[in-house]
């Protein structure tokens, strides 16, 4: 039986794990490696440490047992409120993971509905993600809908 848990300060390693084993898979997924001489790691428990404590990040976890087999997360930000994000609050949907053995079982959209209301009893008005090929299914059949003026630029 899978159940569900908030993710605490004890769950960040296991977390981390999960969450490099995500990164690594996008990339086979597209034929690449992962570049090397990045420290995740250290990075990762950093952001999830602070962000957690300041309360601009909550993650989900779904358990088989005592094994985490999914994940999802989401991190608040806040800028100037537009109309159709009055608040200005906007809630980032990231680390969404579960376990290849796990899936099609309904996991990713039980840790979706999860974060994104932790993002609506935040005062959030939008999430944005930015999707996996995978992603994008699941997205599209909660409700999610496509932002033709997204832009990034890398520093």
């Amino acid at each position: 039986m899978i159940t569900y848990r908030k993710m605490v300060k004890e769950d960040i390693e296991d977390v981390i794990d999960l969450r490099i084993r995500q990164l690594n898979d996008e990339y086979a997924a597209k034929g690449q490696t992962p570049p090397e001489g990045v420290d995740l790691r250290s990075s990762l428990r950093d952001f999830y440490e602070r962000h957690m404590a300041a309360g601009t990040f909550v993650g989900w976890l779904a358990l088989d047992g005592e094994k985490i087999v999914g994940t999802g997360g989401m991190s608040f930000v806040e800028k100037p409120p537009y109309y159709t994000c009055p608040t200005g609050r906007i809630g980032l949907l990231n680390s969404m993971f579960t376990d290849p053995d796990h899936r099609r079982m309904g996991i990713a959209r039980q840790l979706l509905s999860r974060v994104v209301e932790e993002a609506r009893a935040y005062g959030c008005g939008t999430v944005h993600v930015t999707a996996s090929d995978m992603g994008v299914k699941l997205y599209t059949a909660y409700g999610f809908t496509h932002n033709d003026n997204f832009m990034q630029y890398p520093l």
